[in-house]
């Protein structure tokens, strides 16, 4: 399937994004994005939040082995089986939740964020760690790349509206929190990360200043 749509290009050295037009409810548009990393060992790491085009998947054949397709939160998996048929030998990582939410009931998953111990290890945690987070209403996992300072996230921070590169907290702000102590802790935990990049699932990709934007909207947990 083609798709002359989606945007594709490298924003760092081994890390790759496929971004699509979408609009929530016909109306607002936000955008969607997949992110692509290659790992040292020269797999494939994907967050996949967008269709499989022939041009992503071709991109991604020229970059590695698929190793690991991930959903980066609970509305994030509806194109997991396409990928997962397309690279059956990768392990798919997803939240309690997506997994729950996803049509596929058939669909075997390796690794399940918000039922596995805390501290469970998929085998990316070399160049890639990431972070839970279980009071958030969307069930997020926020993923960190240190080797480009990189914060990839799908629904924790949107930098709307699509070609501005200020971040909208206000949008943020409407996202209801099932527990604040849960929050202020990964809150905490992913700021203690050394990122300067931000690419979200929405909106445009934050360059240099991701970090001062992530302390920005998650100030009330912070302090």
């Amino acid at each position: 399937m083609s798709d002359m749509e989606t945007v594709i290009r490298e924003v760092a050295k081994d890390v790759w994004i496929f971004s699509k037009p979408f609009a929530r409810g016909g109306l607002i548009p936000i955008g969607g994005r997949s992110t692509a990393v290659k790992l040292s060992n020269g797999g494939v790491w994907v967050l996949a939040s967008t269709p499989l085009s022939t041009e992503t998947k071709s991109t991604l054949d020229k970059m590695g082995p698929v190793e690991y397709i991930v959903s980066a939160d609970r509305v994030h998996h509806l194109f997991l089986t396409e990928y997962k048929t397309a690279y059956p030998n990768a392990k798919v990582i997803a939240p309690a939740d997506a997994v729950e939410r996803h049509g596929n009931k058939d669909l075997k998953f390796d690794g399940i964020w918000g039922k596995d111990p805390p501290d469970t290890k998929y085998g990316f945690e070399d160049d890639i760690q990431h972070c839970y987070f279980s009071g958030f209403v969307n069930k997020d996992v926020a993923f960190f790349h240190p080797a480009s300072k990189t914060l990839i996230e799908a629904d924790l921070l949107f930098n709307l509206p699509p070609r501005s590169n200020t971040p909208s907290p206000r949008l943020l702000a409407k996202f209801p929190f099932l527990d604040r102590e849960a929050m202020k802790r990964d809150a905490k935990t992913v700021s203690q990360w050394d990122f300067e990049r931000i690419i979200p699932c929405h909106g445009d990709v934050i360059e240099q200043t991701g970090k001062q934007a992530w302390l920005d909207c998650y100030r009330h947990y912070l302090n």
